[in-house]
């Protein structure tokens, strides 16, 4: 029935709470809907349905994540039509109120076809335990069946709305919702309060009979990983690792590695990590898991049996679908723990807080007698379905970087600020140094890691190369921009002290970083590449800047050095020569001042004494350093470009 007393107010309020919880909603999983009446544009009453937006993540979802569309016109969709997977967006999308309203959930027709006015749909885990456990489907009708129709899997689309319209129209009479095998929970109200209560009640009831079995040590209960202390040699294995997948993805991933006791004593137990190779813990999580975790590193026969397992799992609807990626998704290691892969940092987080939830459920149904997903038939439909297929596409994160890791050396401001803003924006995961604490928060962004050390410190330094491989999975492009300024002083009036500071920071902890940087940059994908950030006074010295002056020519020698020895590991070194770039901490506009003063000029002028009359920015050395790391510059190494306006005694 139609209650015009639920708001849609109020469906947004029980879906954020579906969304809040993490074990009955990840990544978009589940929906919600609300039937009622609208006024349309010629004041007649329609009645509606709004329904929660395909992807929408529930935890935050506002009014706008929903979209109304014609009840009538839907309820004609309605068996015995069957419409395919190729005309559903249409159908739907042609019953919009609103042409700009977000794709309706895949799921809209199964919404519909339940009377009552609210319905809400988890991906419970404790409901996927219990059909996921041995003779799952007749556990959960023991343990649910006086609250819930209880039916096998079916996929999403007609096969789903022709399954729950059939058991529907069979219940008893009094049931709450359905259970979908495999899939989840719909349960349905008066109003959105009203389900969400049903909903939660069922949830419940499927949570106690998993505990009597044991709790599958609650390998979901936090996504925190304590600090990893590496081995020598963990943080070169993980990063040839991650290129073996990137390779096998044929595109740059990011890799996360989680590894605590709990993953520990999943990937020690044998029959847990083989229960593991049957399936997710539902079909849904494909698109950010694979159809099972790469357990061990080898990723040939990984591939191997994802395509055996393809070919030999084709239904309707892969009948002609090319291949996707061999790349795992999930791998589990005894050494490296759990590894996650995806484009982004946050789809490698994602795929490694769905398999938490999945390790738990699997612990749990293995408790119970065995761990029996849906088959991988289902799964594989799934991965390749037109919807999945979209929300992919959906989340992509544009930029020809995308999925590479970039480090930044004095990142905190000034010219290693605007690199490593501009490499972010190109889409790359960046990690950035600086002896400034503003380094840790310098950029509000999940693709950033800022750690604050002493780039003269060489077990910092390494430390933090580790810990870059932890949340990252290697490095692919390195960024040397650390480095100071000291104040003039002439000839004899420059003490060793101050030259040997100048030269610690500029050239030996460059040095330092190239050789314990050079593993993991021989691990890159596409390859390694190098970006120093020297400067003009190579080319042209200035009087009092000796000691500023030679160091910068020595690390330019020595990254000449770098492009000669490491061109045939595949690694490219260039250099930039910047000069008056005024946007960083160096310049304060009373030092601008005085500066434009002495020379006669404004402040504009002195900023544009080039011979381009050009203003050299932070964000314009920053955008050479990320057109050098890209595609465009992959035949170019050893050289030394500067950037400067035209600067007479350099040319």
């Amino acid at each position: 029935m139609l209650k015009e007393t639920a708001s849609l107010d109020d469906l947004v309020a029980a879906t954020r709470v579906i969304g809040g919880d993490r074990s009955l909603s990840l990544f978009g999983g589940g929906n919600s809907s609300l039937k009622t009446t609208v006024e349309d544009i010629t004041g007649a009453r329609v009645p509606v349905i709004y329904v929660k937006g395909s992807g929408q993540d529930m935890a935050g979802i506002t009014a706008d994540g929903f979209a109304s569309l014609r009840l009538d016109q839907l309820r004609r969709l309605l068996p015995p039509v069957v419409v395919p997977d190729d005309r559903l967006l249409n159908e739907l999308r042609c019953a919009l109120m609103d042409a700009s309203a977000p794709d309706p959930s895949v799921e809209t027709l199964v919404h519909v076809l339940l009377p009552d006015a609210a319905v809400i749909h988890s991906h419970a885990d404790a409901v996927l335990t219990l059909t996921n456990s041995l003779d799952g489907v007749e556990r959960t009708r023991r343990v649910l069946g006086d609250q819930c129709v209880v039916i096998g899997y079916a996929m999403p689309g007609p096969d789903l709305v022709a399954a729950c319209d059939s058991a529907w129209r069979d219940r008893r009479g009094d049931e709450i919702g359905i259970v979908v095998a495999g899939h989840g929970l719909f349960t349905v109200g008066d109003d959105p309060q009203q389900a969400l209560e049903r909903h939660l009640s069922v949830v419940l009831a499927a949570t106690a009979a998993v505990a009597q079995f044991g709790d599958g040590a609650r390998l979901d209960d936090d996504g925190s990983t304590s600090r990893l202390c590496m081995q020598d040699g963990t943080a070169e294995a993980v990063a040839v690792l991650r290129k073996r997948v990137c390779e096998r993805a044929s595109a740059a991933m990011i890799v996360h590695r989680q590894k605590d006791a709990k993953i520990d004593a999943f990937v020690a137990d044998k029959t847990l990590c083989q229960a593991s190779q049957a399936g997710p813990l539902t079909p849904d999580h494909v698109i950010w898991t694979k159809p099972m975790p790469l357990v061990g590193r080898d990723l040939d026969g990984y591939a191997e049996a994802y395509a055996a397992y393809f070919n030999a799992n084709h239904n309707r609807r892969t009948a002609t679908a090319t291949m996707l990626d061999p790349a795992p998704r999930v791998i589990l290691d005894s050494e490296f723990g759990m590894l996650t892969a995806g484009r982004t940092m946050a789809e490698a987080c994602a795929a490694g807080e769905i398999y938490r939830h999945t390790m738990a459920a699997i612990s749990s149904a293995v408790a119970m007698g065995g761990y029996q997903p849906v088959p991988l038939s289902h799964v594989f439909d799934l991965e390749y379905w037109s919807f999945q297929q979209k929300k992919v596409s959906r989340a992509e994160k544009s930029g020809e970087l995308t999925g590479q890791v970039a480090l930044v050396t004095g990142a905190a401001s000034g010219i290693g600020r605007g690199c490593a803003e501009q490499l972010l924006k190109a889409g790359a995961c960046v990690v950035g140094w600086d002896l400034s604490p503003a380094v840790t928060d310098a950029f509000d962004d999940p693709d950033y890691l800022g750690i604050q050390l002493d780039v003269t410190d060489s077990s910092a330094m390494a430390d933090a190369l580790a810990r870059q491989v932890d949340v990252f999975g290697g490095l692919d492009m390195l960024v040397a921009s650390a480095g100071i300024f000291p104040t003039s002083a002439n000839l004899g009036e420059l003490t060793l002290d101050a030259w040997r500071k100048v030269m610690a920071v500029n050239a030996d902890a460059v040095m330092d970083l190239y050789g314990q940087a050079k593993p993991l940059l021989t691990a890159a994908y596409p390859y390694g590449r190098v970006v120093l950030i020297a400067s003009k006074n190579v080319a042209a010295p200035g009087p009092g800047a000796a000691a500023y002056s030679s160091s910068k020519a020595a690390v330019t020698q020595l990254s000449r050095v770098a492009a000669l020895e490491w061109a045939g590991l595949g690694i490219r070194v260039n250099m930039l020569h910047p000069d008056a770039v005024f946007d960083t901490g160096l310049w304060t506009p009373e030092l601008l001042a005085a500066r434009a003063e002495h020379y006669g000029m404004s402040v504009d002028e002195y900023k544009r004494r080039n011979l381009l009359h050009a203003e050299i920015t932070s964000s314009a050395v920053g955008m050479l350093v990320r057109d050098l790391c890209a595609e465009s510059f992959s035949c170019v190494t050893g050289a030394q470009i500067p950037v400067d306006g035209g600067n007479e005694r350099v040319i």
